[in-house]
């Protein structure tokens, strides 16, 4: 647990027991954790630091509450203090990328492959369960904000452009509203926002086809033709479901693959699996997109053991971008096994 999570715990308790506005605050103020989560991710591209920094909002939020005056609402306040904490934890922190950010060309899939420890990379953020779309955190948290593409790009900006482009664009806030979050002038806010929208423009790929919602009819197809590929070690199978310029990435190994064919042949040269049955899958949803959570059979034991996490970005005209996560600690925070019995 960490030691934000046991001083709001603490100050929880105390809060019952006083009895007074405290109480009804924090009772309030709990109905906004999911999409100030989604926020802190936005900002650090890391699940486990924005669990810890909502935690560290809510703390501050209950110290500073004596001078809450209500001139805007909880909701906003209760952003501005999220922001704020980013802020402060982004100091002197190098951001998240993923393999593609780090510059480097296409890499060669019948060469070395290499983990990279040293750098900390972007992490997945699990979807919430489907929600009332009248409720503002789902506005907030609308998938296009959450999508992976989208938060490796705004690790390329500065932490202070990155909060004055989530506030104005994702959230929609006024300017003045941002530029007293950030404790800017309106004119810097406007001069941010403005830089910050040419460097995505710069790092953002744009693309013809459209995205595909995870639980529509044609993803559930191409999801399903995927497992079913990979399941049955039919490798020429998966050539077919990406499109011609998809994108494979691994992290931590710091090296991408373009196109369907170096793809299928970075499998056939360096997966584990070697044949029908190796390899299984649960599926899931992450950022606003279907996973393929891979268990790969560990002959030792005769049981798939939790190996990689795929992020799919399915287009209208087929798989565009795989993500495949290896850090198996990833599965608790899915609530997915350890192993497939």
């Amino acid at each position: 647990m960490s030691d934000s999570l046991r001083k709001l715990r603490h100050v929880s308790v105390v809060a019952v027991e006083d009895g007074g506005s405290r109480e009804a605050f924090l009772a309030d103020a709990q109905r906004f954790r999911r999409e100030l989560l989604a926020h802190c991710y936005r900002m650090t591209g890391s699940l486990h630091d924005a669990e810890d920094l909502v935690q560290e909002t809510y703390l501050r939020a209950w110290k500073s509450y004596d001078g809450f005056e209500g001139k805007s609402s909880v909701r906003t306040w209760l952003y501005r203090i999220a922001t704020n904490t980013c802020l402060t934890s982004l100091e002197g922190r190098k951001r998240r990328p993923l393999p593609t950010g780090l510059g480097a060309p296409a890499s060669d899939p019948t060469g070395e492959i290499a983990q990279n420890h040293e750098i900390t990379w972007l992490e997945p953020l699990p979807d919430a369960p489907r929600e009332d779309p009248s409720d503002p955190s789902v506005i907030a948290e609308s998938r296009e904000s959450v999508r992976l593409a989208f938060v490796a790009a705004l690790q390329h900006l500065p932490p202070r452009q990155r909060a004055v482009l989530v506030l104005r664009e994702v959230l929609q806030w006024k300017a003045a509203e941002v530029a007293e979050a950030v404790g800017a002038s309106t004119a810097a806010v406007n001069s941010l926002l403005q830089r910050a929208r040419a460097q995505l423009d710069e790092v953002q790929p744009s693309r013809d086809d459209r995205a595909l919602a995870p639980e529509s009819p044609e993803t559930a197809e191409l999801l399903a033709q995927y497992i079913t590929a990979f399941e049955n070690y039919d490798l020429d199978k998966l050539t077919a479901l990406f499109t011609a310029d998809a994108v494979w990435e691994m992290p931590p190994f710091d090296g991408w693959y373009h196109g369907p064919a170096d793809i299928v042949t970075l499998s056939r040269t360096h997966c584990p699996a070697e044949k029908s049955g190796d390899m299984r899958f649960l599926t899931t949803t992450a950022n606003g997109q279907p996973v393929a959570a891979l268990y790969m059979l560990n002959p030792q034991t005769g049981r798939h053991e939790a190996f990689q996490l795929h992020v799919l970005d399915v287009r209208d005209t087929g798989i565009a971008h795989v993500v495949a996560f290896m850090e198996t600690a990833l599965f608790a925070k899915f609530d997915l096994p350890d192993v497939l019995n």
